[in-house]
């Protein structure tokens, strides 16, 4: 186990991501010496800028928060999908063994096939449904046959008010302009708060876990439901969510009916409504004329 007070840092890719700027963020609140790089100064599905980076850099362990993230996109787009997710994070666990790194890589909740009606555990049976899930499976046997020291966290269907790009920032955004906001309602998810799984997984990066973890906050939510107590936390009209089917949205990409994700490890994370309740302290925080540098997260 590795602490930190290490003179290395740990090496972050996909700088520039929803990942890659929490890891950055949340290393420096603790003190964690990190360094980010984006894609010109890494390329992960490029062995030789693999190796240049952790020959330059030395760290203690790499943290691989780059990847293909367009669930439907991938459909007609896999070869692409399948370079950033399935090659990229196999070459990292071949250099990261060669050089004696720690790895942490993040798969999704999307390998499985929504058959179950209670929570999956790391143990059960995964079978993807799409050509985004089945890129993240091959990666999780690619690593783990590889390195097996590796970190592999699944999780699931990200919030934070640190960037933009996710579902709780849009529904609010939408209810504030006095907008409508449809949501899924036969879509069964476990929403993931985005410094909660940050902070957990550099623990169990710290501590040398290995193997595959579920992170996600605690609570099954519909996307309508997560819509709807994210807008009754903010004090605002759950009236302006509209509840359809996930048909109806023309999504290329199928997705599973029920993913939500369980651990044989316990609890790891609080429950959702916390996170939504810090997701809106950060929110008036970064509002401010001068944000403050720690937020709550």
């Amino acid at each position: 186990m590795l602490n930190n007070l290490s003179p290395n840092p740990v090496l972050i890719t996909g700088a520039t991501g929803t990942l890659g700027q929490a890891f950055r963020r949340v290393c420096r609140i603790r003190g964690l010496h990190a360094v980010a790089l984006d894609r010109a100064a890494l390329d992960i599905a490029d062995a030789i800028s693999i190796d240049q980076a952790l020959r330059q850099y030395q760290p203690w362990a790499l943290v691989n928060a780059a990847g293909y993230v367009r669930v439907d996109d991938a459909e007609t787009d896999a070869a692409r999908c399948h370079r950033e997710n399935t090659t990229g994070p196999r070459l990292l666990a071949d250099a990261c063994a060669a050089h004696g790194v720690q790895l942490l890589t993040f798969s999704s909740d999307l390998v499985f096939d929504g058959q179950q009606a209670t929570p999956y555990l790391e143990s059960d049976l995964a079978r993807p449904l799409n050509a985004y899930g089945r890129s993240k499976l091959l990666a999780e046997e690619a690593v783990l046959a590889r390195l097996p020291s590796a970190l592999v966290v699944r999780t699931s269907a990200f919030f934070s008010a640190w960037d933009a790009h996710n579902f709780v920032h849009h529904a609010l955004s939408a209810a504030r302009r006095g907008e409508p906001f449809a949501a899924a309602d036969d879509l069964f998810i476990s929403p993931t708060y985005v410094p909660d799984l940050v902070n957990t997984a550099l623990d169990l990066l710290l501590d040398g876990a290995h193997g595959r973890w579920h992170l996600a906050n605690q609570g099954t939510y519909s996307w309508v439901e997560l819509a709807r107590l994210a807008l009754r936390v903010a004090g605002l009209d759950e009236a302006a969510v509209q509840a359809r089917p996930a048909a109806s949205f023309g999504w290329a990409a199928r997705r599973p009916r029920y993913s939500v994700l369980g651990s044989t490890h316990g609890p790891l994370l609080p429950d959702v409504e916390s996170g939504l309740h810090r997701h809106l302290e950060d929110e008036h925080l970064l509002s401010l004329p001068h944000p403050p540098a720690i937020l709550v997260g």
